[in-house]
């Protein structure tokens, strides 16, 4: 191997080391905000936590912000393959937003995150603080409403429930979801009956 190769080849494992690194903060600060706020986040409380240097945690996001952005990604990856991913095997339609609510439920329920819904934890943090985290936290949220919406559409489409707001239905659907995340925090496990009888009242024929 030459010395330019090799040095390339080191090169290549330390960006991957980076990149691992990177991913393993992001998810680490995923289930801090959960329980304390993005708010709370800190390249040295992280730093700590994990065993890694200050230094080293700034060399790979820079800034707080940038931090809180990428603890909202990893977020949003982690919630699409426990809740989005698996509810797409079921048919389009009522059958899927059945889907997407079960699996919600054991989102919540189980958790994915020590603090529970991530969204919840954090939405009303940043509503009333302009810049790119809470633009972010927006965004995602509106995909989950648009998502919910776009089944609902589907389902009265296909006749499967009376024709609705599509949009108000799923802002109500949603709103249900994040009351049953607070009362399974507080120990109420009979949110998630509440959240299903919900769900079977837009969805009846």
């Amino acid at each position: 191997m030459s010395e330019l190769a090799g040095q390339s080849a080191v090169s290549d494992r330390r960006l991957l080391r980076g990149a691992r690194t990177r991913r393993a903060v992001a998810r680490h600060a995923v289930d801090v905000a959960s329980l304390e706020g993005l708010a709370g986040l800190s390249l040295g409380r992280l730093a700590t936590d994990l065993g890694l240097s200050k230094s080293g945690i700034q060399t790979l996001f820079g800034t707080k912000e940038n931090l809180q952005l990428a603890a909202v990604e990893s977020a949003r990856e982690q919630f699409a393959e426990a809740v989005i991913g698996p509810a797409e095997a079921a048919p389009r339609g009522a059958a899927r937003l059945r889907a997407l609510t079960e699996r919600w439920i054991d989102y919540a329920e189980a958790p994915l995150f020590p603090g529970g819904c991530f969204w919840s934890a954090n939405l009303a943090d940043f509503d009333s603080r302009p810049g790119q985290v809470r633009d972010l936290l927006f965004r995602h949220h509106q995909d989950w409403l648009g998502l919910i919406a776009g089944e609902l559409r589907q389902a009265a489409d296909a006749g499967e429930i009376a024709d609705l707001d599509a949009d108000l239905t799923a802002f109500q659907i949603d709103a249900v979801l994040t009351a049953a995340n607070t009362a399974l925090r507080l120990g109420d496990t009979s949110a998630v009956d509440k959240v299903r009888r919900v769900v079977d009242g837009f969805l009846t024929p």
